[in-house]
């Protein structure tokens, strides 16, 4: 006990905040719940269960740590009751050699939400070539539940490899729910959607929405820095889109103002802290879940211990969260 007197002593004229410093949303209220007891609260989502509200958003496949990430991450959702996207699934399409890449279903069972990815220029030309049963077929091998499709015109657009949209892609979208029976969650790739996409989409008969929002990784940035030909002239694209809480207002509105189809979004992109997600979550009229990429990512990269470790201190964060603050 004396050491720790002498270690608050030595500390306290660090540990200062100033009321600047002060987090606005938030009421904290100390008096009225005892410390979390670690119980898990299951919950229902994308019509699977979920033991916390985090979401592992799709991250890669075809090369050559791909299959070792997925499986940690595979291995997470499991053992703690998540959900996860995998990357894009294109080159399942293209070859066989990429298959252990994404087959990590054994390591979640069968209780939590798993999904396959294909980027809405490959839907584009499986629509045209008349093979979405393709969409299908994958989803039975693969034991996904449905399929995630990732809107990303402006990385097509500076993709020195990227394929070039000739239909709208909600026109597509709109075909693929006609002709698939598994469920399809739509996403955008790091710089959101805008009131009018989000209303086409809430307005369909989608699983969910993952907003893959402004502020996190920026594939439209990221293409651009892979090519030397870029003129300045399109850098000023990397900078527009719409941070996560703006698409949760709007979405917010949309569901305001009548009756949505679409019922459930994952919220992503650009969250930093797990308060920032957790106040999203909290605000959203419709059930929503916490989807991060990066940062699982950073952790898959090391020693499985590690990432099991960042998963159980969010699930602690969360929970003293719900213990502790209520939303002004």
């Amino acid at each position: 006990m004396e050491d720790r007197k002498k270690e608050h002593l030595h500390l306290a004229f660090e540990a200062t905040v100033s009321r600047a410093q002060a987090d606005p949303r938030f009421m904290y209220e100390p008096l009225l719940s005892a410390h979390p007891n670690g119980e898990v609260k299951p919950f229902s989502f994308l019509g699977k269960k979920m033991n916390h509200p985090f979401w592992i958003s799709s991250m890669t496949g075809g090369t050559q740590r791909a299959a070792a990430i997925n499986v940690k991450l595979a291995k997470a959702t499991g053992e703690f009751g998540l959900g996860m996207g995998l990357g894009s699934c294109r080159g399942l399409f293209e070859s066989d050699d990429y298959w252990e890449d994404f087959n990590v279903r054994s390591w979640i069972g069968d209780d939590y939400p798993f999904y396959a990815n294909l980027g809405i220029a490959q839907l584009e030309q499986l629509l045209k070539n008349k093979e979405s049963e393709k969409i299908d077929y994958l989803n039975k091998q693969l034991k996904t539940d449905g399929t995630i499709i990732h809107i990303n015109p402006l990385q097509e657009a500076f993709q020195p490899e990227g394929d070039v949209l000739k239909r709208p892609p909600i026109e597509c979208i709109q075909e693929l729910l006609e002709q698939v029976e598994s469920p399809i969650i739509v996403k955008e790739v790091g710089q959101g959607m805008g009131l009018e996409s989000l209303r086409a989409l809430l307005n369909m008969n989608i699983a969910a929405i993952e907003f893959g929002a402004l502020g996190g990784t920026n594939f439209t940035k990221l293409e651009q820095m892979r090519r030397l030909d870029i003129s300045s002239i399109f850098e000023s694209f990397t900078t527009v889109g719409h941070t996560a809480e703006e698409m949760t207002r709007m979405v917010n509105q949309i569901v305001e103002e009548g009756n949505t189809q679409c019922k459930q979004i994952i919220i992503s992109g650009g969250i930093k802290s797990l308060l920032d997600g957790y106040y999203l979550t909290k605000i959203s009229k419709l059930p929503a879940v916490l989807g991060m990429g990066s940062a699982f990512l950073n952790y898959a990269l090391k020693d499985y211990q590690e990432l099991q470790t960042f998963v159980k201190n969010m699930i602690n964060a969360w929970q003293l969260a719900e213990a502790y603050l209520k939303i002004k």
